[in-house]
């Protein structure tokens, strides 16, 4: 695990607890291109970026760190409570946002979630569009279109299942996960696992499973 705050007191404070929790922080970076420069060498699976980052975003510096080591799985850590902010790293591809007033057991089960593949979203934070709204009609226009099968599908990609796992938990044959892995894409309109997953918590198709 990687930090990148440029709140070295805070940060500092973070690596100690995740530490104490029996997780491994490769580095405590407060300079988004040395963090970026520590991918390769440090090979962090997981990357804390502090959103209010001086004179760049948080979140472009994560899309910079995902368009390089894909696969990588980037956490919001930040003081902003805005609903806009959750719904922007959702959207970039993040796998969790955390406030920091967040107290320090909810913070390490929510990490424990995204390293196993989990995605941690506040729901009072991730905006939901009204329920009225084009957008949402939309939504649930093409949610609607979801087989029974395909539902528990996504619901499985939500909880960060792979496939063999999926194809284990609902007793179905690893093709046949692919191809209603490959119809729920489909059928939303988005390119990836990840897209899928925030696509069905953020219109509410299927609840993300909270830190405890």
């Amino acid at each position: 695990m990687l930090l990148l705050d440029d709140h070295l007191l805070f940060a500092q404070a973070v690596r100690a607890i995740l530490e104490d929790a029996g997780m491994e922080v490769v580095a405590t970076l407060s300079d988004p291109a040395e963090a970026e420069a520590a991918l390769d060498p440090l090979a962090p699976d997981v990357v804390l970026v502090d959103l209010g980052l001086p004179g760049i975003s948080g979140i472009e510096v994560g899309e910079r760190m995902m368009a390089r080591r894909p696969g990588l799985k980037l956490v919001a850590v930040t003081a902003s409570t805005e609903p806009s902010d959750a719904e922007a790293t959702l959207q970039a591809g993040f796998h969790g946002f955390l406030t920091k007033d967040t107290d320090a057991p909810r913070f390490v089960s929510a990490l424990r979630l995204v390293l196993d593949g989990q995605a941690v979203f506040p729901r009072r934070l991730v905006a939901k569009k009204p329920a009225g709204s084009e957008q949402e009609r939309e939504a649930a226009l093409l949610a609607g279109q979801l087989t029974e099968r395909e539902l528990q599908v996504l619901a499985q990609l939500v909880e960060g299942a792979d496939g063999d796992e999926i194809a284990r938990r609902l007793s179905i044959s690893r093709n046949t996960v692919r191809t209603h892995i490959q119809n729920v894409l489909a059928k939303l309109g988005v390119h990836s696992r990840l897209e899928a997953a925030a696509f069905a918590v953020r219109h509410g198709v299927v609840k993300a499973r909270r830190a405890r």
